[in-house]
């Protein structure tokens, strides 16, 4: 029982997010609402603020709630793109490892034992070259980021190889939306909603394609390299 207790833990606590109704907070709309309050309040704390932004993107990638985005892009309007980048960053990154953790300790060992030869398989191949793999599906969101945190716990791969690419993937996407974040007031005083698919655009997804195949040049060239 004591190794399904933190995958129950952040099921319950993903039930008890919706059920409270704390999802009609994590929204732009309500921040448009309480922006000076909350800009006052982040001045009057400089150490409680930050570590209070983080622990609130932890709790809100263990349990795979939604809003990440949100709160990447509020972290760039309470501390600027830098400062938020790095909160947001290390909040996301610390969650994601304990859901893989939590995944890992309940359900790899069942999975891998059920599934046979397949996954395992699968599991030398992801493991021989997870780094690389992971560094992609970070840093172009091809995938749900909680269904990244997941399948790798199911794998077998190295916590320290996941924590280590989750970790530098996330990096350019924080950046570009802390960056929107760091003008937020200015579009709520124009009545607008910032423009999330800001990401998707060629000017900025075009480098983050470009580091992502530079990032799989070790695995092409392993291949390559065992080529007959």
């Amino acid at each position: 029982m004591s190794r399904w207790l933190p995958l129950a833990v952040l099921a319950a606590g993903f039930a008890a997010f919706f059920a409270l109704g704390l999802h009609h907070y994590l929204t732009f709309e309500t921040l448009a609402v309480h922006r000076a309050e909350l800009l006052a309040w982040v001045a009057a704390r400089p150490i409680v603020a930050p570590l209070a932004y983080i622990a609130a993107y932890i709790a809100v990638v263990a349990f795979s709630l939604p809003g990440a985005t949100v709160l990447t892009v509020t972290g760039g309007f309470l501390f600027g793109i830098f400062a938020g980048s790095c909160y947001a960053v290390l909040g996301a990154t610390i969650g994601a490892v304990l859901l893989f953790v939590a995944a890992r300790t309940a359900l790899g060992g069942i999975l891998r034992a059920k599934a046979g030869g397949a996954i395992k398989r699968m599991e030398e191949g992801f493991r021989a070259d997870a780094f690389s793999y992971l560094l992609v599906l970070r840093l172009v969101p091809l995938f749900p980021f909680f269904l990244v945190n997941l399948v790798p716990a199911f794998l077998g791969v190295d916590l320290g190889v996941f924590a280590s690419a989750t970790f530098l993937g996330i990096i350019p996407g924080a950046l570009v939306y802390a960056s929107v974040g760091d003008g937020l007031g200015t579009v709520f005083d124009a009545g607008r909603t910032p423009d999330l698919g800001i990401l998707f655009t060629p000017r900025i997804l075009l480098p983050i394609i470009g580091l992502a195949l530079l990032a799989l040049a070790p695995v092409v060239y392993k291949h390559w390299r065992h080529k007959p």
